[in-house]
């Protein structure tokens, strides 16, 4: 578990978003959120999912994956919402350091929190302030002392 068992993981809650945890129900609107920003997704995060050829299928596996293992708390992955629920803004995963960096992070740091959005929102400067968000919402509200962001456009 990357939490205590009693840790209730919250939601981050703003004017015009909310980031929930993601669930196979959100395959839609993620989708479509993935696959117009794949450019921008890899620019930010240091890793090259997706790919180009990600079908839907795919995505419902890999949203399948985060809703149980956030259910374990083993990671956890947050779907970046409007407040309507009509458009994916991106997501937030928080990952032990050792699932995507095997080098030896996990000795020195907790947990590994990355993010995106779509390129339609990063075109419109939400990215830098998201980033701001997520960054006070996890000092604030999570357990975490030691924390890696892994974002590479910071």
């Amino acid at each position: 578990m990357l939490v205590p068992d009693n840790f209730i993981p919250p939601e981050l809650v703003k004017e015009d978003y909310i980031a929930r945890k993601l669930c196979a129900s959100d395959v839609y609107l993620d989708y479509l959120a993935v696959m117009s920003s794949i450019d921008i997704i890899h620019k930010v995060r240091s890793e090259s999912w997706p790919t180009t050829d990600l079908t839907i299928e795919d995505d419902l596996i890999d949203l399948s994956w985060h809703q149980r293992e956030f259910e374990y708390k083993n990671s956890f992955a947050y779907t970046v919402m409007s407040k309507d629920e009509n458009e994916c803004y991106g997501c937030i995963y928080f990952y032990h350091p050792s699932f995507r960096f095997p080098d030896g992070l996990d000795k020195e740091y907790e947990v590994d929190v990355s993010w995106w959005c779509t390129q339609k929102m990063y075109e419109n400067g939400f990215y830098e302030r998201l980033s701001a968000d997520v960054k006070e919402w996890v000092e604030k509200e999570w357990p975490f002392r030691h924390i890696y962001y892994s974002n590479r456009v910071q």
